[in-house]
């Protein structure tokens, strides 16, 4: 019988950023977003990003960054609350319909449809009959938007299990960050396994050639929100563009791969 590799652990992580080099790169990579707007609006673009990840894995910081100096009549960023009782017995995408981008917007979801995949699903709020119906139709779903001509863009912040103690207590301790505690956070840590079952199944079923998953390694907060960024900036063709600039850091980002899973590069 031949015995298993060894996985080869984790793939370290590039160094921290120097401040200054953090806050000089994003604000390049911030004039390269105005660029890709204008680019954009000027050819009746569509652009859809979705963020996802555990509780604290830094999607807020990540949309901050990227919305920051566009346009606020172009851009909005969609963060919706718990259904209300006539949203849940629509049909599930109904809900999130009216917010998809029209010619010029660029629309960020912060969590998305794929709650129904995580925390809809760890939590018991929907049944194993609708998570099945909700897998069966979400590729064909994202396939209708992308042939309408909306760019989509589908990310998951990960992070590890010691990160998001440590993010959540930060939040318990913060006077500013209060507005982030929820029921949910008390449960993160505690159901931290389901989760991680929950985000493996999601990405087996629903990841594709033509509607990807973005795994972004999120411990690192500068990295992350910069080569998001810059991955967005590469995947997307604009005047003057900056190609060198563009280009992200694979060790951060990097299409979903089972493989990712084996080696660790995707948190256990």
């Amino acid at each position: 019988m031949k015995k298993r590799k060894k996985s080869a652990g984790t793939p370290p992580l590039p160094d921290p950023l120097d401040d200054k080099d953090y806050k000089r790169t994003l604000r390049a990579l911030q004039i390269e977003l105005v660029k890709l707007q204008r680019h954009m609006i000027s050819h009746d673009e569509r652009i859809l990003v979705l963020f996802e990840g555990r509780d604290a894995a830094g999607k807020d910081g990540t949309i901050k960054r990227i919305v920051e100096h566009l346009s606020p009549r172009e851009t909005h960023v969609i963060a919706l609350g718990k259904p209300s009782s006539r949203e849940t017995t629509e049909w599930y995408f109904q809900r999130y319909v009216p917010f998809l981008p029209a010619a010029d917007e660029f629309i960020l979801f912060n969590r998305s449809w794929y709650n129904r995949a995580g925390v809809e699903r760890v939590m018991g709020f929907c049944t194993e009959t609708q998570c099945e119906e909700f897998f069966e139709t979400v590729p064909e779903f994202e396939c209708m938007l992308m042939r309408s001509g909306i760019k989509l863009f589908k990310f998951y912040l990960d992070i590890t299990k010691d990160e998001q103690k440590k993010r959540l207590e930060d939040r318990r301790n913060d006077p500013l960050k209060q507005w982030k505690i929820s029921p949910i956070d008390a449960q993160a840590i505690k159901y931290w396994d389901d989760y991680s079952r929950a985000r493996n199944d999601m990405f087996r079923r629903t990841h594709s050639r033509q509607s990807p998953w973005t795994v972004v390694r999120a411990d690192n907060k500068p990295h992350a929100r910069i080569n998001v960024i810059r991955h967005v900036l590469a995947r997307l063709d604009y005047k003057g563009k900056d190609k060198k600039l563009a280009k992200p850091d694979r060790r951060i980002v990097f299409p979903y791969d089972k493989a990712h899973i084996a080696d660790g590069s995707i948190a256990p």
